[in-house]
């Protein structure tokens, strides 16, 4: 598996996993949703189910390993994204308003402070009164934070 995850995702990856699977193993949903859903993957309750009969109900750290790789290929969050902002685009056009945008961010799912969309408008560099294009923006956001941060 190591030829699949950097070093430090797979570090991240064991540190969550032994810390709910403290007897070295996955022996349920709870724990399978809990681990996979705390390193920002958003499996379905029957995939789960998949994964843990696949490894007969008790999951190794190195059984997780193959269900992140093969869970991470079926998952891609930008494209996901992109197309629930394409959805709601009745124009067509690409763009979403900046201030529709700050709404969503602050009013939906757990809700970003004003500041932090502040933060994410600076880093995106997007102003507050014009039009975004919402697939530049999913990039922006959804690229990996470099290591020099």
């Amino acid at each position: 598996m190591a030829r699949y995850f950097k070093e430090q995702d797979i570090d991240e990856f064991r540190e969550c996993f032994y810390l709910f699977a403290r007897s070295g193993q996955i022996r349920s949903l709870d724990e399978l949703t809990v681990v996979m859903r705390s390193l920002g993957l958003s499996p379905t309750v029957a995939e789960l189910a998949g994964y843990l009969n696949a490894a007969n109900g008790r999951m190794t750290f190195a059984d997780f390993l193959e269900v992140m790789h093969a869970h991470s290929r079926v998952e891609n969050l930008p494209k996901e994204v992109v197309d629930a902002f394409r959805a709601g685009d009745t124009s067509k056009k690409g763009t979403i308003p900046a201030s529709q945008l700050r709404n969503l961010l602050q009013n939906f799912g757990e809700g970003l402070s004003s500041k932090e969309v502040d933060n994410v408008f600076r880093e995106a560099n997007v102003s507050n009164n014009g039009l975004i294009r919402y697939e530049d923006f999913v990039k922006i956001v959804c690229a990996p934070v470099p290591d020099y941060y």
